[in-house]
């Protein structure tokens, strides 16, 4: 690769391949592939367009754009996701962070809590964030996957919270016998026909036990809403992600399983994105 090729036109071409390969966004995605390659913050990128690229650079640079032709997650190329405000490793064995999750972040946060389990806790963005925005409480992290809970691990020790953050391996509350006056989850909730019509950056990169749970979308929330109760103390909240259309029927579920004051809460865009329930406090005796 000769050294008089630029970044503009480097950034030209691959923008071209990755159209032609059908990747949604492309020139963003070489943007923020070229800004990665080269090893330059995305404000510093304009800056270095008009030089020439170094032959290692260019080849970071082609071997990228060959794999996000491929649909490979763009956060899976560079290693990160922001969410929060905050940057968390990603690979291959956890969610993609995302901007919805942090419907739940806010609602979480909206009354004071010591005490948080997260399940399901994959990268750990949700525990992570709880802990480093609530600078008092500990925490909890629970995952099926040992792969998971190395990431999960590590996203702690990068934001300062892993003295406060312990994480199990559990399916569910199985290995977890703690109480807590906070539970939160984002399970598995696309049913298994809804699959194929997932973007083929989820669908082919990301872990599909994170997904769905192969039946109707609502399994974990089942199963939770079964443990839940004997987990939170008096006046403790569960709250759960959900998907768009299944506010009705989680809340449902966890009404009948004895909780109070549940409510759907929609994301910025207006769509059902989570489910808060609460146990009753020792002296709350409203009807339920």
């Amino acid at each position: 690769m000769s050294d008089r090729v630029t970044g503009s036109q480097l950034l030209t071409a691959a923008s071209k391949t990755l159209t032609k390969a059908g990747v949604p966004d492309a020139a963003r995605d070489a943007r923020r592939l070229f800004a990665f390659a080269s090893g330059v913050g995305a404000s510093r990128l304009t800056l270095i367009l008009p030089d020439p690229v170094t032959e290692e650079v260019a080849a970071r640079f082609h071997g990228l754009i060959a794999r996000r032709s491929r649909f490979e997650p763009v956060s899976h190329l560079t290693g990160t996701r922001a969410f929060y405000g905050r940057e968390f490793e990603v690979t291959k064995d956890v969610l993609d962070p995302r901007p919805e999750t942090e419907t739940l972040i806010e609602a979480a946060l909206r009354d004071p809590f010591a005490r948080v389990l997260d399940l399901g806790t994959g990268s750990g963005c949700i525990l992570v964030t709880l802990l480093a925005e609530a600078p008092e409480a500990v925490g909890v992290g629970g995952d099926v996957s040992p792969a998971a809970l190395a990431v999960a691990l590590r996203n702690a020790q990068r934001h300062k919270v892993d003295d406060r953050a312990t994480f199990v391996q559990s399916d569910w509350m199985g290995a977890i016998k703690r109480r807590f006056d906070l539970i939160v989850a984002n399970p598995p909730y696309i049913a298994a026909d809804e699959m194929a019509a997932l973007s083929r950056d989820v669908r082919a990169w990301e872990p599909r036990m994170a997904l769905t749970d192969e039946a109707d979308g609502l399994s974990a929330y089942r199963t939770i809403v079964g443990q839940a109760r004997d987990a939170l103390i008096p006046g403790g909240r569960l709250m759960f992600e959900i998907g768009a259309t299944q506010g009705p029927a989680v809340a449902k579920l966890v009404a009948a399983a004895g909780l109070r004051r549940v409510f759907v809460i929609p994301d910025l865009d207006g769509r059902d994105r989570v489910v808060k329930g609460q146990m009753a406090d020792f002296d709350d005796d409203t009807p339920r």
